[in-house]
């Protein structure tokens, strides 16, 4: 770590004692300080993580996961401050590249490549290689919306282009437990910010949205070439939309009566 600039890592985690140690090795070395804001987990995550020298803050879940990034900014003391899942780890193509680009930047944060991996596949295509924007200079950005938030920053945005590698799931049953609990998140969010829902809107988004997600992550986006993980991906990330509408619908019309 150069001795010009400092860089906290904020991790977010919850019952992640089968990934964290990655993610936080990969921070050995690079991070002058690493801070856990835990959602109160039931496992060895704090264990793990106080090993590493972590500061841990056990934080409860308060429906949004920009109020986690935002309380982990707030506990950092570095100028820099990388916010990262506990499922991520952090590849030396990105340390190195912080290292000479963080001293002498004007920018008040940047984005940088996700490598996503599912069920231990690397992807390149089907758009799940990407951009994320979650490397910021305290004081110049904070985080709005529930589930897919996004960062605010106080001028402008540059770009590293290594990975952050991501490792979200190990099975499809973490896949569908995960995804039913963002999308209850996200259900709550539409309802909560789009307005009028009237039931030809939801049912667009029931029936030719999915269709359409679909089209374009494994034909547009090339998923196909990922093979049978991007033939499965790709439906499961069209399912997933369906999920977040038929929620908003039974939300707004099939509540149980009161009698």
């Amino acid at each position: 770590m150069p001795e010009d600039y400092t860089i906290s890592a904020v991790v977010l985690s919850r019952n992640s004692q089968n990934k964290i140690s990655a993610c936080l090795t990969s921070l050995v070395g690079f991070a002058d300080e690493i801070i856990l804001v835990d959602g109160e987990s039931k496992d060895a995550t704090i264990a793990i993580a106080q090993k590493f020298g972590a500061k841990v803050y056990s934080h409860k879940f308060l429906g949004a996961f920009s109020l986690e990034r935002n309380f982990g900014i707030e506990k950092a003391t570095s100028v820099w401050v990388l916010q990262l899942d506990s499922d991520e780890v952090v590849s030396e193509d990105f340390k190195n590249k912080c290292n000479t680009t963080l001293p002498h930047t004007s920018h008040a944060a940047f984005k940088f490549l996700r490598k996503n991996s599912f069920l231990g596949h690397p992807f390149t295509y089907g758009g799940w290689y990407h951009y994320s924007q979650h490397l910021l200079k305290k004081g110049l950005a904070h985080y709005e919306g529930r589930v897919h938030e996004r960062m605010v920053v106080k001028g402008t945005v540059g770009e590293i282009a290594a990975d952050i590698l991501h490792f979200p799931f190990d099975s499809i049953t973490e896949f569908v437990d995960r995804q039913n609990r963002y999308t209850e998140l996200q259900a709550q969010d539409i309802l909560d910010t789009e307005s009028p829902l009237d039931i030809k809107k939801i049912k667009y988004n029931l029936t030719w949205k999915p269709l359409k997600l679909f089209k374009k992550m494994y034909l547009n986006k090339k998923g196909y070439k990922e093979g049978v993980y991007g033939l499965i991906f790709s439906i499961l990330f069209s399912y997933v939309h369906f999920l977040k509408w038929v929620k908003v619908w039974e939300k707004l019309y099939n509540q149980p009566k009161a009698d």
